[in-house]
């Protein structure tokens, strides 16, 4: 009689304990999450202070941080104008160019674009009858980095 209610009484706990087991799974999924959130939470402070940090040393975030090895003033303002305006053809860099620099030249504009396509930091689309220009994926992938948007 004893061993039976020994055994009921190992058998009653162990159900305890797997109930016990069960709760406490229950009760610690919230404090995954919120931990997985003040996670999150952490790494967008830690880019906003990257990006905070670029602004106070650059004034800006420019083309010369992203892409120091740009030196030439045109190819620095095609590589703003594309940021700003991508799929644009040589005519179209030219006009924007010339808004804003007060004069632009469509042989320069063409010898720069050559330059920054050889240099893989702008890509050229055909399209139709008309070629465009946009920004290449490792300039946009650079910018992230920099930007602490990526690793």
């Amino acid at each position: 009689m004893a061993d039976k209610d020994q055994a009921k009484r190992i058998e009653e706990l162990t159900k305890r304990i797997t109930e016990l087991e069960s709760t406490i799974s229950q009760v610690t999924k919230p404090y995954a999450e919120v931990v997985h959130q003040l996670s999150v939470f952490q790494d967008t402070v830690q880019k906003y202070f990257r990006l905070m940090d670029l602004y106070q040393k650059h004034g800006v975030v420019s083309i010369d941080v992203i892409l120091p090895e740009v030196k030439d003033p045109i190819s620095k303002d095609i590589m703003r104008v594309l940021l700003d305006k991508p799929g644009l053809n040589i005519s179209e860099v030219t006009e924007e160019l010339k808004a804003r620099r007060g004069s632009s030249s469509r042989r320069i504009v063409r010898e720069r674009l050559a330059e920054l396509l050889a240099a893989k930091l702008v890509m050229e689309k055909a399209e139709k009858s008309e070629k465009t220009y946009h920004i290449s994926e490792g300039v946009v992938k650079r910018w992230s980095q920099v930007l602490g948007l990526s690793k």
